[in-house]
């Protein structure tokens, strides 16, 4: 809840600059804040598994045969 005022009062001071009012800019914010709240850590898992696979794959290609 903490992180919604926050977001708002950071979209409404951003949307304030053209010299209207603020309400859309406190709008947008929050639902930024929103996405963002779900979409980063998905983003972090799914980059981490990409990248611990490309990890696999190239250690078992350049794995030489044992004698």
């Amino acid at each position: 809840m903490i992180g919604d005022l926050i977001a708002a009062a950071i979209g409404r001071d951003i949307d304030r600059r053209d010299g209207e009012g603020g309400t859309l800019g406190a709008l947008a914010g929050v639902a930024t804040w929103k996405v963002a709240r779900r979409v980063v850590p998905a983003a972090i898992v799914i980059g981490g598994a990409a990248l611990g696979a490309r990890y696999l794959i190239r250690k078992f290609r350049n794995d030489p045969a044992s004698a």
